[in-house]
């Protein structure tokens, strides 16, 4: 039985990382691609990261490259190409440069690896998406942004430490947007099926709501420039999920219609990802108040894509 292929676009902390958790998963072969003036940088975290194997005992083949046609047979590519944010910097600020990178990447894909699911990982990650759709032609199923399973897991972690319990104990859920108005949902927070609001105060849980919308930024402020071991953990999260064909459900950026009354963007969902990438959107029922925050949030994401489609023309 052929062994499932995983190729990673940018060999950057994002890209080398993705590499590294789905090797060490052993989801498969993994190829990890840059531009040929970074071809001995992707050459050389693949080597590097292929002597790991004996230590950490997992066998994948894995290659570093700049040549596409090595994506060929791909079950998923995920997209990390882009340029990371600086301090000071909005994920909006990068859509210019960002577009070109992932519209360039995106032809390429479809080129080579028609079949596969892709995962965007670049900011603005919900105009991302778009752009990697529309430049793909893919169908919507095949076209997921990896934004949820971060956020989540930034949420789940703020709540573990303010409780002092395990993260793994920890679920939660958000909706919208890829940043500072995503809607983190406290009500479906809970600890092993506590719910939070039994173990952590109103303002205590609030607190960690904007920890969560913010966290990206926090980082960003630290370290100079933008996350890296969580976000490629989401997105190996996802790519299992779709390997496996788990049915797992996760937190993306899904395409949604009717959906939430979203009307033909990609905005942050419950997925089903499966075989056939996302296979499902939830919908769950909303109060009013998260409602008006969703509206706020679906809002600014197609603010985004409008200037996408603005100043790229050929996308609309």
């Amino acid at each position: 039985m052929r062994r499932a292929k995983i190729s990673v676009i940018g060999a950057g902390n994002v890209g080398a990382t993705c590499a590294h958790w789905a090797a060490a998963k052993e989801l498969g072969d993994v190829v990890l691609v840059d531009i040929p003036d970074k071809e001995g940088v992707a050459k050389g975290k693949a080597l590097d990261l292929a002597c790991c194997g004996p230590i950490e005992h997992f066998d994948a083949r894995i290659t570093g490259t700049s040549d596409y046609k090595d994506i060929a047979d791909s079950d998923v590519v995920i997209v990390t190409a882009g340029l990371p944010r600086k301090p000071g910097m909005s994920r909006d600020d990068l859509i210019q440069t960002n577009v070109k990178i992932v519209k360039s990447v995106s032809e390429q894909i479809a080129k080579h690896a028609p079949e596969s699911v892709v995962i965007v990982v670049a900011n603005p990650l919900d105009a991302m998406v778009y752009t990697a759709w529309k430049t793909t032609g893919f169908p919507t199923n095949r076209i997921i942004g990896q934004a949820g399973c971060l956020d989540v897991a930034r949420f789940c972690t703020f709540i573990a430490m303010e409780i002092g319990c395990s993260v793994e104990d920890v679920t939660a859920l958000l909706l919208g947007g890829h940043g500072d108005d995503m809607v983190p949902l406290p009500r479906f927070a809970s600890v092993h099926g506590i719910p939070v609001q039994q173990l952590l105060s109103d303002e205590t849980i609030q607190a960690c709501v904007d920890r969560a919308k913010v966290g990206g930024g926090e980082i960003v402020k630290l370290m100079g420039t933008s996350a890296y071991y969580a976000p490629a953990s989401g997105s190996v999260q996802m790519a299992e999920a779709i390997i496996k064909d788990k049915k797992r459900i996760l937190p993306c950026a899904g395409y949604c219609d009717a959906e939430y009354g979203v009307g033909g963007y990609f905005v942050g969902v419950p997925c089903v990802l499966g075989a056939n990438g996302m296979e499902q959107v939830i919908e769950i029922d909303l109060d009013a108040d998260e409602k008006v925050l969703m509206d706020e949030s679906v809002s600014h994401v197609k603010d985004l894509v409008n200037v996408v489609r603005e100043t790229f023309p050929e996308l609309v």
